[in-house]
């Protein structure tokens, strides 16, 4: 045989198990690493996202939940750990790109990972304690203008995006919080309703709060208004020319089948469409907010850049 010809013959024989298991994927159960903690908002909502999307793929998905650095162990431990083959993936969440930045990671957020679909997004925003005076976001301003540092609220933890948007907000307003990070949104709604700080900035992990009467949302923080709660602005609304909304979704290990890519992206695609996936979100003040892989991938890296502009702005020291 020619070498041509034997090269040839060589390279079916290197591809053909890779175009098959392609074909076959998947053939056993998948596991999703959830990289909060079992019960939590997120966790509650990915688990009815597996669930609809194993009906579109004929696999189960097992929830295995890693939480720990605001999100980011679960996905660095798929990162650096799991096999390109579809069968480990993980949520993920635009704390991934930011973390390399404050400390050191084994893993790089945009060349050891295959971005596979953002899903949906968090409304975010601002609540006050039922029992402080603040009826509306320019009061607390109004306040805060004449009493430095003496407004405190409550965030879930320390350089999390909400407390990295709070930052951003107060620089605008031109006034100065006293933050006071917690380890998770549980622990900063205890806060808000004993009145231990004033304010708490979180994802819709207030929504029991609002619920029961004990806080009030003063601003939403997404690009319009939640449909939740339709009488409360906008940040853009206020004069912030500013939009956050905690985007999340999917992710495997880097080198990643595309065909594969693909089928999951499809499943979980369809899986949003689905009515209890919409009702879960609408419990917790969720929206669609769908990317496929490449455009996933690419908001990613700009956000990358996003987070390293605001981090050198906010003078914190930007690890090499």
């Amino acid at each position: 045989m020619k070498p041509f010809f034997c090269k040839l013959a060589l390279l079916a024989l290197y591809t053909a198990p890779l175009i098959a298991q392609a074909q076959e994927y998947p053939n056993r159960p998948i596991t999703l690493i959830v990289p909060w903690n079992a019960g939590s908002n997120t966790d509650v909502v990915m688990r009815a996202v597996a669930d609809a999307a194993s009906k579109k793929l004929g696999q189960p998905f097992v929830i295995d939940n890693k939480p720990g650095v605001t999100g980011t162990l679960g996905p660095g431990i798929m990162a650096l750990n799991a096999k390109p083959d579809g069968y480990t993936i993980a949520q993920v969440s635009v704390p991934l790109v930011r973390q390399p930045f404050l400390q050191k990671t084994r893993w790089d957020p945009i060349k050891d990972f295959t971005y596979i679909s953002n899903l949906m997004g968090y409304t975010m925003g601002v609540v006050a304690g039922a029992q402080t005076p603040f009826k509306s976001w320019n009061d607390v301003v109004a306040f805060a203008r004449t009493h430095p540092d003496e407004v405190s609220y409550a965030s879930s933890g320390q350089y999390g995006t909400p407390h990295l948007a709070m930052e951003q907000i107060s620089a605008l307003a031109k006034v100065r919080f006293n933050h006071v990070p917690f380890k998770g949104g549980p622990e900063a709604n205890t806060a808000v309703a004993g009145g231990h700080t004033q304010l708490q900035a979180n994802s819709a992990n207030w929504k029991p709060l609002l619920d029961s009467g004990k806080a009030r949302l003063l601003v939403v923080w997404s690009q319009q208004r939640s449909k939740q709660w339709p009488e409360v602005p906008t940040l853009k609304e206020l004069g912030y020319p500013l939009i956050f909304e905690s985007p999340l979704g999917i992710a495997g290990p880097k080198g990643m089948d595309p065909k594969i890519v693909t089928k999951l992206d499809v499943a979980f695609r369809a899986a949003m469409d689905t009515p209890e996936v919409k009702r879960v979100m609408d419990d917790f003040a969720m929206f669609p907010n769908y990317k496929g892989p490449e455009e996933y991938r690419q908001f990613m890296v700009e956000q990358q850049k996003q987070e390293k502009r605001q981090l050198e702005k906010m003078g914190i020291p930007i690890v090499k």
